[in-house]
């Protein structure tokens, strides 16, 4: 079916336009919501100032968007959902349902198609979702997936409970002592090898005493012998006289 475009369509056509679309979607979804009308002589006959209204109304849509991001960032939806004892939710959280709980807790009615959830939620938590609510505005929302029977604040405490936890671990650690550690376990290992290489000069020292003292006594014994070799040369001189 051809229409005429009266309001601009997100990813279809802007307003003034004429286009062919399916019969079903014009039928039912751009004639119903007065997005669109059919393109009969007297419609197209109206081209430059639909596009005139299209303008207008594009400018008062896109202040109207900016008003709703504002009033929407930021705000943190608890849903409820039955759960097993793993925090796995016995189904799942939609973008149809967290548009209805926009509407719901704010006020402000928003088609699923804005709500930016790319797979359903099946676990209990926190999760930003945003808001695509125009082409040039978005806006991010807290939804917070609790169990039937507990707090929904105790999803808040419990991930702040963590990340502070894990910031005391971070901070536990002293850098001025991890210094001085280092430093003394090189003193100790400066001292050990000090001392290993004392060790063996005293052995060789007293090793080479020790061979000292067998030379001299080796020599005096050399001395000894020759002497009484002379003695008994002597004496054997005088048996011959």
């Amino acid at each position: 079916m051809k229409v005429v475009f009266l309001e601009d369509v997100d990813g279809v056509a802007q307003g003034g336009e004429i286009k062919e679309v399916k019969n079903g979607f014009a039928r039912n979804y751009l004639i119903p919501k007065n997005l669109a009308a059919p393109a009969t002589h007297n419609n197209t006959q109206r081209i430059d100032k639909l596009s005139k209204n299209a303008d207008v109304n594009r400018i008062r849509q896109l202040d109207d968007m900016k008003e709703l991001a504002e009033a929407l960032d930021g705000t943190q939806l608890n849903i409820e959902m039955r759960a097993g004892a793993n925090n796995r939710l016995y189904g799942s959280v939609t973008g149809t349902m967290v548009a209805d709980a926009v509407a719901e807790e704010t006020g402000h009615s928003i088609e699923r198609r804005l709500v930016q959830l790319d797979n359903p939620i099946r676990e209990v938590g926190k999760y930003p979702v945003p808001i695509r609510l125009h082409a040039e505005v978005s806006a991010t929302i807290s939804v917070v997936v609790y169990a039937t029977g507990t707090d929904p604040l105790a999803e808040d405490e419990d991930l702040s409970e963590s990340i502070l936890e894990e910031g005391d671990l971070s901070v536990a650690v002293d850098p001025q002592a991890v210094v001085d550690s280092t430093q003394s376990n090189e003193s100790v290992q400066e001292g050990n090898s000090t001392d290993s290489s004392i060790e063996p000069t005293e052995e060789v020292t007293s090793g080479t005493d020790g061979s000292s003292e067998d030379l001299v006594s080796e020599a005096s014994g050399e001395r000894a012998a020759a002497e009484l070799d002379k003695d008994s040369d002597k004496d054997s001189d005088k048996d011959e006289n």
